[in-house]
């Protein structure tokens, strides 16, 4: 077998448009398939580690123990050494964090805090707390004024249980500053009996570096924070030395303090590859930390990490979802150009083809030849793609480039063997009318039977969605075989459409409407260009409406979540001035509305028997009682009760379903009409200047929930792939067009041609043109996005959309009309520029040329 080099150049020459075409989106696709996965992978490890730097000390793995007893005879032993044991705890619990957390975690951080205290200097609301931090070498301090604290005494001593034993402290700089004081002071200090405390400030320090991550661990002794401990209040941090600590424990009683070594994930050794492990070695570390035989039996190990990753992964594997929907649809919808492609090309070729076949070249040798030339440029141009992801992204990966590189290369010599076969065959149709019929039959059943397994494939890989959601592996091309499925009905629609068209116009006497609508006809029976088509217009479609959807439920999921446009959460130890802030609050300008009212987590109502914890909300206002349960086991028109400490329980009926009230997805909302006691400590504000109105104080603003959401990196990366996808499928439906009319122009420009020698004017040659294109382009306008909508209808909910926009329920869909509008537009707009450009090149042609290509 010899291939003709010269005949594989020529033809390339020839049809050097058509391979160009098909070498661009084969380097679009192939850049855009091998750069998705590695962006996928870069945006998971930094959506984990954006998870872990947001959640912040909700992150920390905190080991904590007791003290050893130090009673003795007829008080407590002053232990030295104190600091010593600190660190032999931080060892040991370094050697049980394993070795899949160690890697990951920032060095330790030893911590011991006393309880809060009250300062009794005239000044309202200032309290104070000491903590000792131990970090390896830090946290450094330099001492400004006075010294570093000293112990009270030196040794090991039995101190009488009614001594008020003197602790040394210091104070940072801002906070001495604010409360006036020098080193050597005594502070006026009171626990929370009333009792007095013996401290005095040995010295005055400025860190050395405030952003070590130690002091993370208590930051008000840096800075005086507000609040922490009560609206109005200012709470001041004692710094402890490891001199000092000993003191420290006997100006407490013994169960006041105890020693706890945090330590925080690093983000930047966090990958989403690990994530796995490192939740299965934290839940270990927590279950075994109970019979650990290297601590004590006090030691308690809790982390929040696990659930932190655990929450995350979740989001993680349903943005790879929606991301592989999205890669595939951009997949099908280059295919399909890309057989459209591989039509027009043997369409040209067909006469060359026969011709040589018709001179000995064997369909070997053909297929040979066009596969060799098939397959350079499609490796080239995957190469080509490959090689901008790399540039782009860093990395590339190349098995999902793999469908549109074996369609690329297969697609030409497979139709041309079949269309060159068939014409040279010397197989004769059979006499027989009753042998023709039963091939025609044959033939039909075999396309009936591709069609009804394509429509198969499609509703199972539905029903597996729906009832298994994303834990159904078939979610990536569900969405693809579905669109696909309805192209094959549209396909049979579009013969019975333009065939009563054309039997209306068989009635009219005027010859125009007959001639385009019978030129429709005659190529409405074409599969391809209708898959193609309403294929590409679907998908864009079904890309706009993920894109749109995920936007606006970011909003409505950031509300959910705050509640209003600011949320003020004042605590317990504040509650008692709720309706005061409140009633300020509401005067100030830009508030429409103040709400007040206390909610509490993990209350426990009876229902049907059964106790169920939720989210109880007390409104301080009349309001409906509003229940809702995940599992549904609450519902309106039950009977609940509220248990009350010390009195019978209040019984209330359920009128209505609450909304999921700070993402909460068990609830029950009340008022005090009820008679359920309230002591309220939440505001919830609206209008224009609710930010500014609870300015300093522990407020939630939705601006601010609703932007740390849109930055996201998986929410970011998602909405950019849906335009990214959209904007392609829409190029290569309008590209698809462009081709199939290519593909018809020779038959349409030989029936024009003859018409032009009976006397039709060029405007009418236009017009008749135009109405033979026009029903493919109406379909693909008006079906291909109703398609898109009913897709994204069907799997929005199984797609897992509401693990991104934070959403308790699936979110609503949100139709992108304006977008919508593009995608329908742009195919009649499409038949205008096609029928232009037709004009334009027959207009350049001389009448004889017409006469012959019409004779």
């Amino acid at each position: 077998m010899s291939l003709h080099w010269a005949g594989i150049r020529g033809r390339a020459r020839a049809d050097a448009g058509p391979l160009l075409l098909v070498a661009g989106v084969v380097t679009l696709v192939s850049a855009l398939a091998a750069a998705v996965p590695v962006v996928s992978r870069e945006t998971a490890d930094a959506a984990v580690r954006d998870a872990v730097r947001q959640a912040g000390p909700a992150a920390d793995t905190v080991v904590s123990s007791g003290w050893e007893p130090d009673y003795g005879l007829g008080g407590r032993f002053r232990m030295p050494r104190l600091a010593d044991d600190m660190d032999d705890m931080t060892a040991r619990a370094l050697d049980e964090l394993g070795e899949q957390l160690r890697p990951v975690m920032r060095p330790p951080v030893a911590s011991v805090i006393g309880p809060t205290l009250k300062v009794s200097d005239g000044s309202a609301g200032r309290t104070l707390r000491m903590a000792y931090l131990s970090s390896g070498e830090g946290p450094g301090v330099d001492w400004i004024s006075g010294a570093a604290p000293e112990a009270t005494e030196e040794g090991q001593r039995e101190i009488p249980e009614t001594s008020s034993w003197r602790v040394h402290i210091g104070l940072s700089e801002t906070a001495a500053t604010a409360m006036g004081v020098r080193a050597g002071a005594v502070l006026k200090i009171n626990d929370d009996r009333g009792s007095a405390k013996n401290v005095k400030v040995s010295g005055v320090f400025r860190p050395t570096d405030p952003a070590d991550p130690a002091w993370r661990i208590a930051p008000w002794l840096l800075e005086p924070a507000a609040s922490l401990d009560g609206r109005g209040t200012t709470r001041f941090g004692g710094l402890l030395t490891a001199a000092s600590l000993p003191d420290a424990r006997l100006a407490f009683d013994e169960d006041q303090l105890r020693r706890t070594v945090t330590f925080s994930p690093d983000p930047a050794q966090l990958s989403w590859a690990a994530v796995q492990r490192i939740v299965d070695s934290s839940v270990q570390l927590e279950a075994t930390s109970a019979s650990s035989a290297s601590v004590s039996l006090s030691t308690r190990w809790q982390s929040g990490l696990d659930s932190v990753l655990k929450a995350v992964a979740a989001q993680i594997e349903a943005a790879l979802v929606q991301a592989s929907v999205l890669l595939t649809s951009v997949l099908a919808g280059a295919v399909l150009v890309l057989l459209l492609a591989a039509e027009l090309v043997v369409r040209r070729r067909s006469a060359a083809l026969v011709l040589g076949r018709q001179r000995g070249v064997s369909l070997p040798v053909l297929g040979a030849e066009l596969l060799l030339e098939s397959l350079t440029v499609a490796v080239l141009a995957a190469g080509l793609g490959g090689a901008v992801a790399v540039l782009v992204t860093g990395g590339a990966v190349w098995w999902w480039t793999i469908p549109v590189l074996v369609v690329a290369a297969v697609a030409v010599p497979a139709y041309a063997i079949v269309v060159s076969g068939r014409a040279t065959s010397d197989r004769r149709p059979p006499a027989n009318r009753a042998a023709r019929r039963w091939i025609a039959v044959t033939a039909m059943l075999r396309r009936l039977a591709a069609e009804l397994t394509v429509l198969a494939a499609a509703a199972l890989a539905l029903i597996a969605l729906r009832q298994r959601g994303l834990e159904s592996g078939l979610p990536a091309v569900a969405p693809t075989l579905a669109v696909i499925a309805g192209g094959l009905l549209l396909v049979r629609v579009l013969p019975l459409v333009t065939g009563t068209g054309l039997r209306l116009a068989v009635r009219s006497r005027r010859p125009l409407p007959l001639f385009g609508t019978a030129q429709a006809a005659a190529t409405s029976r074409r599969a391809l260009p209708v898959l193609a088509l309403t294929g590409s217009a679907a998908l864009a479609t079904f890309a706009l409406v993920v894109g749109a959807t995920v936007t606006q439920g970011l909003r409505d999921g950031a509300y959910v979540s705050v509640g209003a446009d600011a949320r003020v959460d004042l605590g317990g130890d504040a509650a008692g001035s709720t309706l005061e802030e409140a009633a300020r609050i509401a005067g100030r300008p830009g508030v429409t509305a103040v709400m007040t009212g206390q909610v509490i987590d993990g209350a426990r109502i009876v229902a049907a028997g059964k106790v169920a914890p939720l989210r109880l909300v007390i409104m301080d206002r009349p309001s409906e009682v509003l229940v809702r349960s995940a599992g549904g086991e609450l519902t309106p028109g039950m009977t609940l009760d509220i248990p009350q400490d010390g009195a019978p329980s209040i019984k209330v009926t359920a009128t209505g379903v609450a909304p999921a009230v700070g993402g909460a997805t068990d609830v029950l909302i009340v008022g005090t009409e009820a008679g359920v006691p309230s002591v309220p400590d939440t505001i919830w504000v609206d209008g224009p200047g609710a930010a500014e109105a609870v300015a300093g104080m522990p407020a939630v603003l939705l601006t601010e929930v609703l932007a740390s959401r849109q930055s996201a990196p998986l929410v970011s990366g998602l909405i950019l792939l849906t335009r990214v996808a959209a904007v392609f499928l829409l190029v290569a439906g309008l590209v698809g067009f462009v081709l199939a009319a290519a593909a018809g122009a020779p038959q349409r420009w030989q029936t024009l041609s003859r018409l032009r020698t009976l006397g039709l004017t060029p405007r009418d040659a236009r017009r008749v043109a135009a109405g033979s294109l026009l029903p493919l382009a109406l379909l693909a306008a008006v079906a291909g996005p109703l398609l898109g909508m009913a897709v994204v209808a069907v799997v929005a909910g199984p797609l897992g959309l509401s693990l991104l926009t934070g959403q308790v329920d699936t979110p609503a869909l949100v139709l992108p009309w304006a977008w919508i509008g593009v995608v329908t537009a742009g195919f009649p707009l499409a038949v205008a520029v096609v029928v232009g450009a037709e004009a334009l090149v027959r207009r350049r042609l001389r009448l004889a040329d017409v006469l012959r290509v019409g004779g």
